[in-house]
């Protein structure tokens, strides 16, 4: 049996830890909704909640599908373990620090909802007051879920699993849940300031954009990336399973975050399908017109973008503009894409220019489409005359974009002191399928030369 060592150890040990501490948590009686709740409403967000779960095998298909073969199964489990990663610590403390008692408008009291306290018997949320607190905290737990695991794609083929685990932790913990409660917690500061956010534009995807510039820097650049070698995708097919489970999934991200079954919710549904539609159209003609073929990988990529880009803004603007925010944020990301591959920046499946610059775009672009014509909570944007709600959109993005870069640079700084936070030479040339998880996503055989040399690989899928 091999020696357990303390690094080893500390992860089984918390959970552990935390397993045996929810035994002496009291249980308390379910809410009774007879008449306090809607039941289509909670049909609707328990349909939504699912539908975004979807989302993260969806990204990790997605992301799968892209790289090197040999680093499929890796890049696949770093997004789907933070389902297991963040749940936990949703329960424990994460959604008390989101939507918590609120400490100066910056981050909830982690005591108000300690272990789910007062969750399944509490009071609904204010702004959600026709389901019980209970769907409404695990709606948004799936949001935290496929946050960090966006992040992945820009780090793939060369950080150690363990590093990333401790990673999604750190994330979770002093990005995601201090955003969060700024921009979704009634007395958050960006709340109060006027940043509108439907559904994730500063939350999910600003953060996650710039949190995986942050990583791309501090992992540095691939060896294939330095001698500038083309590595094909592993599977398109993959990509475009991928593509269409977060295409239906976001359904219920963007719908589902007007917490309703409402004319809202159809809107929303409505917006999202559109700018997705118009991005994947936008991104894949633009190839052309650079000289590119038209490519499943372009339409795919470009309908993302277009899910990102309409994130923020899918309760708050117009069917029709959808198709602009889709048209526009498809282009800004390809040029982006084009600049970065130009550069020394190894984001591995142009995380920051797609996520990023894709959410960037999408807040900027609802603070000049919104209208309260299609949100009477919302804000009229530039387009009917007020150029007060763009300013403050602007300053909500500047805020979120310093925070969130400067603080997950920190993160994988410290995370790096703990353990080195990128795999071996040797490693990454095996590959991280079998290096770090000794499983294999295809099976082969090498036919050597007499001096030693390989011949041909045959590779069996």
């Amino acid at each position: 049996m091999n020696k357990v060592s303390l690094k080893t150890l500390i992860p089984f040990g918390l959970l552990a830890a935390v397993a045996i501490a929810s035994i002496f948590v009291p249980a308390v009686a379910n809410f009774d909704g007879a008449a306090k709740y809607s039941s289509a409403d909670i049909a609707w967000m328990l349909v939504a909640t699912a539908l975004v779960f979807l989302m993260t095998p969806g990204l990790a298909f997605f992301y799968g599908g892209m790289v090197h073969r040999k680093n499929v199964i890796s890049t696949m489990i770093k997004s789907v373990v933070a389902a297991g990663v963040v749940t936990v610590i949703w329960i424990t403390v994460g959604y008390s620090l989101c939507f918590g008692e609120s400490l100066g408008g910056f981050i909830g009291n982690p005591a108000t909802h300690l272990f789910f306290k007062g969750v399944a018997s509490g009071e609904p949320w204010s702004l959600a007051p026709t389901i019980p607190l209970t769907l409404f905290a695990m709606f948004q737990l799936m949001f935290a879920i496929i946050t960090p695991g966006l992040v992945v794609g820009a780090v793939a083929e060369r950080i150690r699993f363990t590093s990333y685990i401790l990673f999604i932790v750190l994330f979770s913990l002093f990005v995601y849940a201090p955003l969060a409660h700024w921009t979704w917690h009634p007395k958050g500061f960006l709340f109060k300031m006027g940043v509108l956010d439907f559904a994730g534009g500063t939350v999910v995807h600003i953060s996650a954009g710039l949190a995986a510039l942050a990583g791309a820097l501090v992992l540095k650049r691939r060896k294939v990336h330095m001698e500038q070698k083309e590595i094909p995708p592993a599977n398109i097919p993959y990509v475009l399973i991928g593509t269409g489970l977060l295409w239906f999934g976001w359904f219920g991200f963007n719908a589902g975050s007007a917490v309703g079954a409402s004319g809202l919710s159809v809107s929303a549904f409505a917006t999202t399908n559109t700018a997705a539609a118009a991005a994947g159209l936008s991104w894949m003609f633009f190839d052309v017109l650079k000289g590119k073929k038209p490519s499943v990988l372009g339409f795919c990529i470009g309908a993302v973008v277009g899910l990102v880009a309409i994130t923020p803004g899918a309760g708050f603007v117009a069917i029709p503009q959808s198709v602009f925010i889709g048209f526009v944020a498809a282009i800004i990301s390809n040029i982006a894409c084009g600049l970065k591959a130009k550069s020394s920046l190894d984001d591995t499946l142009d995380v920051f220019p797609c996520h990023g610059v894709g959410g960037i775009v999408g807040m900027a672009l609802t603070g000049f489409l919104a209208t309260k014509t299609v949100n009477s909570a919302g804000a009229d944007g530039l387009l009917y005359g007020n150029v007060y709600f763009l300013l403050t959109q602007l300053k909500g993005i500047a805020i979120v974009v310093a925070y969130s870069f400067i603080v997950s640079f920190l993160i994988f700084k410290v995370v790096n002191l703990v353990q080195p936070i990128r795999v071996s030479s040797e490693d990454e040339e095996l590959g991280l399928d079998a290096s770090q998880h000794n499983e294999n996503y295809t099976q082969g055989t090498l036919l050597v030369n007499h001096n030693g040399t390989v011949k041909e690989e045959r590779i069996v899928l």
